[in-house]
């Protein structure tokens, strides 16, 4: 390979994008971090909800069998 030479000015400032890529990627990447632990927050949340929801279902499917049973008088 042939030499390749470029000014000193053109260098640093290609060393400094270099570095603010750098960050604006570790930015990402905290960002996403933060976005993936309220997806599995949210994730918990709704297994709650429907766990939640199918705890009445029971209920009410139970209290709608005693209601239909005969009643004795």
């Amino acid at each position: 390979m042939k030499p390749v030479y470029v000014k000193i000015k053109e260098y640093k400032d290609m060393i400094d994008i270099i570095n603010l890529l750098k960050k604006k990627i570790d930015e990402a990447k905290r960002t996403l971090a933060e976005i993936n632990e309220l997806k599995n927050k949210e994730d918990q949340e709704i297994a709650l909800w429907h766990s939640g929801l199918e705890d009445i279902e029971k209920r009410i499917e139970l209290i709608n069998k005693i209601l239909e049973e005969p009643q004795e008088v």
